[in-house]
């Protein structure tokens, strides 16, 4: 069991996923067009029902028919299939059952998870009759829905919530808890070994709530340190072989846990575009993060070998400009102090606090350096401005608009904010608020 239920939607191309995924999680996020196989990628997002929060995951359309990316998008929704609390199986109405969902429905009877049906583009009483072929699918009450116009999003949300396990919250850790995360074979499992074995005692192991899950206590100079290790999916078949750029799944739980996410990268293949589709997690998460780069002693080198590999990560994670890096191997050991020291100063960063009249006065002399721009019919000024939390260092700014502040000036305001403390490889989250 994991620390949240997570809810899969699943269907054939076009029956409406993306727009009931749109409704249940209250934004549209899923690109909605009428062509066949839009969505490829799962996509994720948070949702809530009756005070039962949740994740919810869209996946591409499976179809009988050999077309391009389809054997990319079945494995998809195969993992998300397999990790799902709860499956959303989506039919078209209009169309009636079609081979597709037959295809569908014998992937979920192998499952033996929750299935909820849903009868999509049922949007009116005339074509409530469309539902009844759909009883010989052998997956229970057929609910008639339209994702458009928002009929029986309830009384689905009201099925899939009484079809969820109970999930204890758990103790946050005292002390830093981080985990490694990265494409498969970049060394994250030789590398968390390392960091388990150099100069340090294991304290204990403790089970987490995922399958196969370990998360380690160690201690280090008096310092505690909790590394969240991941579960790998369920193997079912060769299937589960073959998802090298689809390993980010595996990940989600882990960087939820944690304060500090590591992101391996292998120094002999490069940055690869799945880097920057895994720490996307970590981000959308607002976690801090440091860059790794292991396997250094596989690569010949030379006096600008560090620097020109630098210059290429700060290309490709321009996102990522606040993120420290740190050269590894862990064959050699090479830098494992180090990179304890760096989670260290990170996490530092993570809780740190300012002072409000430190904030203000800093606040005030970028206002007066560089006045906000004109945006939306108005001029943005911030009044007064306050940290709220940490974890991540969320400062509230009171202005009189929120509409008219432009995001360029908000990305202004926090290299302000890091210029004058050392926050290292913590994000900062800025929250408008208008005065009252």
């Amino acid at each position: 069991m994991s620390n949240y239920n997570l809810l899969a939607i699943v269907g054939s191309p076009s029956v409406g996923k993306s727009t009931i995924f749109n409704r249940i999680i209250g934004e549209k996020k899923s690109i909605i067009e009428s062509e066949r196989g839009v969505t490829r990628d799962r996509i994720y997002g948070d949702a809530e029902w009756l005070n039962r929060h949740f994740k919810c995951v869209d996946t591409g359309g499976i179809e009988v028919e050999n077309r391009p990316f389809q054997e990319q998008i079945r494995i998809q929704a195969e993992i998300a299939i397999e990790e799902a609390s709860v499956i959303l199986f989506v039919v078209d109405g209009q169309i009636g059952l079609t081979e597709d969902d037959q295809l569908v429905a014998s992937l979920l009877y192998k499952s033996n998870k929750p299935v909820v049906l849903a009868v999509n583009k049922i949007d009116n009483k005339e074509s409530l009759n469309n539902i009844y072929e759909f009883y010989s699918l052998g997956l229970g009450e057929p609910i008639p829905t339209s994702g458009v116009h928002g009929i029986g999003i309830g009384d689905i949300l009201d099925k899939v919530i009484a079809s969820f396990e109970d999930i204890e919250k758990e103790a946050p850790y005292e002390g830093i808890s981080f985990s490694l995360i990265g494409r498969p074979n970049v060394g994250k499992s030789s590398l968390y070994n390392c960091l388990l074995n150099e100069n340090r005692s294991i304290v204990s192991s403790i089970e987490g709530t995922t399958r196969d899950a370990i998360d380690t206590h160690i201690k280090r100079n008096e310092q505690d340190y909790y590394i969240i290790d991941t579960a790998g999916l369920k193997k079912r078949g060769k299937i589960y072989e073959a998802i090298d750029k689809y390993a980010a799944l595996r990940s989600l739980r882990a960087i939820e846990k944690s304060d500090v996410v590591l992101l391996v990268i292998d120094a002999k293949e490069g940055i690869q575009e799945q880097d920057k589709h895994v720490v996307g997690y970590a981000i959308e998460e607002k976690k801090a993060i440091i860059i790794v780069v292991n396997k250094y002693d596989l690569i010949i080198k030379d006096n600008n070998t560090m620097n020109e590999f630098v210059k290429k990560i700060r290309k490709e994670f321009k996102f990522l400009d606040y993120a420290p890096i740190v050269f590894t191997s862990a064959v050699t050991k090479l830098r494992i102090n180090e990179l304890f020291n760096k989670i260290d100063e990170v996490y530092e960063s993570y809780t740190y606090k300012i002072q409000t009249s430190t904030l203000n006065k800093i606040i005030e002399e970028a206002q007066v350096m560089n006045e906000t721009p004109c945006f939306n019919g108005g001029r943005c000024k911030i009044y007064y401005a306050q940290q709220v939390s940490t974890k991540p260092l969320t400062i509230a700014l009171f202005c009189n608009d929120p509409e008219y502040m432009h995001f360029s000036y908000l990305r202004y305001i926090e290299n302000q904010i890091r210029d004058s403390f050392c926050l290292v490889g913590s994000p900062i989250n800025l929250v408008l608020r208008k005065r009252k």
